[in-house]
């Protein structure tokens, strides 16, 4: 039934939930999780011109910390599931539904709430515009705290 799970994350402590369920539904399925991280270009772009190579580095940086946080979780298992990184440029919503369509994703898991900030919204907007436009079901998992 679920051959390849993407897992987005940011690196936020709302998403950690998201891939131990990522992992979980790829072990019980025997899937491939694809970790994507999505540097958000208007962050970069909203700043002057003169930021933007340092805000850049600092958002692939963050990104892999990111990633590298998904492939400890993974290898901290008993058993690892097979697992890839990827980086996207863009709008994060539209980057992750592209990427889901890109590899012929079966599930997207994502947490609620991401570093844009916490509010009392049920849903993140990112976590709201996957859930309305993804092609595969999207399992959203909110932080416990």
């Amino acid at each position: 039934m679920f051959e390849t799970v993407v897992v987005a994350t940011d690196g936020s402590r709302s998403v950690a939930r998201a891939v131990d369920c990522a992992l979980d539904l790829a072990a019980k399925f025997d899937a491939t999780v694809h970790a994507l991280y999505i540097i958000n270009e208007g962050q970069v772009e909203s700043l002057p011109e003169r930021l933007h190579s340092d805000v850049r580095q600092a958002l692939d940086e963050q990104g892999q910390e990111a990633l590298d946080a998904v492939l400890e979780a993974n290898d901290a298992r008993d058993e690892p599931v097979d697992l890839e990184t990827a980086v996207r440029v863009g709008r994060p919503a539209k980057q992750i539904v592209g990427y889901v369509r890109d590899i012929d994703a079966d599930a997207v898991a994502m947490g609620t709430r991401g570093r844009s900030g916490e509010h009392s919204f049920l849903l993140g907007s990112v976590a709201e515009r996957v859930v309305r436009t993804s092609p595969e079901p999207v399992l959203t998992v909110r932080q416990l705290d």
